[in-house]
C-alpha cells in the first residue's frame, strides 16, 4: 500500500535570470521545495546561495525530455505538485513543449507571464524582417536582440538603408552569431546588460558613442524593455518593438509573484494514499 504524501510541496520552475531568483526566494519562504531549470551555466549563477532541491542546466530535448524529467521526479519523490513556466516570453518552443508534456502526464502547469509594458511612442512590428519595409535611409539602428535573431534583423535593416550596430552577450555562442550576421567588429559591443553603477549607464553610453537614432528590441516586458523605453525618451531616439508572441490559451497565466503564490496555495495536490 502506498503511504500518504505528507512532505513539503515541490515545484519545478523553468526560468532565466530575470524573475527566476525572485520567484525561488518567494516560494522557499512559503515552504516550497524548488527545482530549477535554466538554459546556460551563466544563468545558473544567478541562483547561487538560494536553497534549491535541484538546479539543472541545458536544453530539455523537447517533449520527450520533459516527460523524462517528470517521470524521474515521480519515481524519486512522488513528483512535482506544480510546474511553473517562467521562461522568456519569446521562448515559444519550450512553452509549447511544456504544455504538451504536462498535458500528457496530467501534470499541473502554470505560466508566469511578465506584464506587458505600454508601447508609448514605440512602433510595433511583427518581426525584425518587417524592418525591410520601413523608411530607414540614414538611420543608425542599435539592435538589442538575442544574437540568434541578429542575422535576419541586420539584413532587413540594411535593406531599408540603415547603418546597424548591436550589443551582444559575452558568450561564445553569442559571438559566433554576431560575427556571422555580417556586422563589422567595430559595430559590435560585447557587454552584459544592466551593468555599471546605475542601470542603463552602459546602454546610454553606447547610444551616444555610436550616434544611434533608433533602437530595436523585443516586447518582452521586464526591466530590459523598461530600460530601452527610458533611454529612448531621454535621448530622443526612436524605438522599434518586436511584438510579443501570443501566449498559449490552454495554460493558465499569472502576472505577479503574489498572485502565483496565492494560486499555488489554493489548489494543493490531493494526498497520494
Amino acid at each position: 500500500m502506498q503511504a500518504c504524501r505528507n512532505d513539503q510541496p515541490h515545484v519545478w520552475l523553468l526560468s532565466g535570470t530575470g524573475e527566476g531568483p525572485v520567484l525561488v526566494a518567494a516560494l522557499v519562504a512559503q515552504g516550497w521545495r524548488v527545482s530549477v531549470s535554466v538554459v546556460s551555466a551563466s544563468a545558473a549563477g544567478a541562483y547561487a546561495g538560494l536553497s534549491l532541491e535541484d538546479l539543472w542546466t541545458g536544453p530539455l530535448d523537447g517533449v520527450e525530455g520533459i516527460l523524462g524529467v517528470l517521470d524521474q521526479a515521480r519515481h524519486r519523490h512522488q513528483g512535482f505538485d506544480w510546474v511553473v513556466d517562467a521562461t522568456h516570453p519569446f521562448a515559444v518552443k519550450i512553452s509549447t513543449d511544456l504544455q504538451r508534456a504536462c498535458q500528457e502526464f496530467a501534470q499541473p502547469l502554470l505560466r508566469f507571464e511578465r506584464p506587458m509594458e505600454g508601447c508609448g511612442e514605440a512602433s510595433l512590428i511583427a518581426s525584425s524582417a518587417d524592418l525591410a519595409r520601413q523608411t530607414l535611409q540614414g538611420s543608425r539602428l542599435l539592435m538589442a536582440l538575442g544574437a540568434r535573431h541578429l542575422g535576419q534583423a541586420v539584413r532587413a535593416a540594411r535593406q531599408a538603408g540603415a547603418q546597424v550596430f548591436a550589443r551582444v552577450l559575452p558568450s561564445p555562442e553569442s559571438l559566433r552569431h554576431a560575427l556571422a550576421s555580417g556586422l563589422p567588429e567595430h559595430h559590435l559591443a560585447v557587454v552584459r546588460p544592466l551593468q555599471g553603477q546605475s542601470h542603463g549607464e552602459l546602454e546610454s553610453a553606447l547610444c551616444r558613442r555610436w550616434s544611434i537614432t533608433a533602437v530595436v528590441c523585443r516586447q518582452s516586458g521586464g526591466v530590459t524593455e523598461q530600460l530601452w523605453h527610458k533611454i529612448c525618451r531621454q535621448q530622443g531616439l526612436g524605438l522599434w518593438l518586436i511584438s510579443r508572441p501570443q501566449p498559449c490559451v490552454a495554460v493558465e497565466a499569472i502576472g505577479s509573484v503574489e498572485s502565483l503564490l496565492n494560486r499555488l496555495s489554493t489548489n494543493p495536490v490531493a494526498p497520494l494514499c
